[in-house]
């Protein structure tokens, strides 16, 4: 089990709140999100409230500034946050349509360029059978970032992206 603690202003400072659970609304405990610190484990951070808009993922370490953390001018962006749960098997089909329509890509590790490794362009729905996984909108694993656990996802939108351009995807492995 992971643990991360959450800090109201810069640099781990001001009052913190600490959890090793998901937390779908960090105001209900912190007036603010400026910087945070995982002592174990991996977690996803989001800019919206109900692990909603942009995401990160954050390993042990810490992050003393958000706007660095997350890429954006938002200056207390962390509005909540998801643990990433362990897996030792990774098995996902990316499809080229919406309801798994189109060309299916079976894979069980990681893909640095989804255009060069199976010229799709455009990826807009995928079933995830094993582990975790993190979706880039760039190549070589650069971009936004969305987390993907076991599930279906019919459409780009339910993994949170904005447009089914998917670049590249690794395996989450480490904890």
């Amino acid at each position: 089990m992971g643990k991360i603690i959450f800090y109201e202003d810069r640099s781990f400072q001001g009052r913190s709140y600490e959890t090793s659970n998901d937390c779908s609304e960090l105001t209900s405990y912190l007036s603010k999100c400026n910087s945070c610190r995982v002592e174990s484990g991996l977690f996803v951070v989001y800019e919206k409230p109900n692990f909603m808009g942009q995401q990160t993922l954050v390993r042990r370490g810490e992050y003393p500034d958000n706007q660095r953390l997350m890429g954006t001018s938002v200056s207390d962006c962390i509005r909540s946050s998801r643990t990433v749960p362990m897996s030792v098997a990774w098995k996902l089909r990316l499809y080229e349509r919406p309801d798994f329509g189109g060309q299916m890509v079976e894979r069980s590790d990681d893909c640095p360029s989804v255009y060069d490794t199976y010229k799709l362009r455009e990826a807009y729905s995928c079933a995830v059978a094993d582990g975790a996984w993190v979706f880039y909108d760039l190549p070589n694993y650069r971009g936004h970032q969305y987390l993907l656990e076991r599930g279906e996802y019919r459409q780009h939108a339910d993994w949170g992206a904005a447009s089914p351009g998917v670049g590249s995807f690794r395996r989450i492995t480490e904890f």
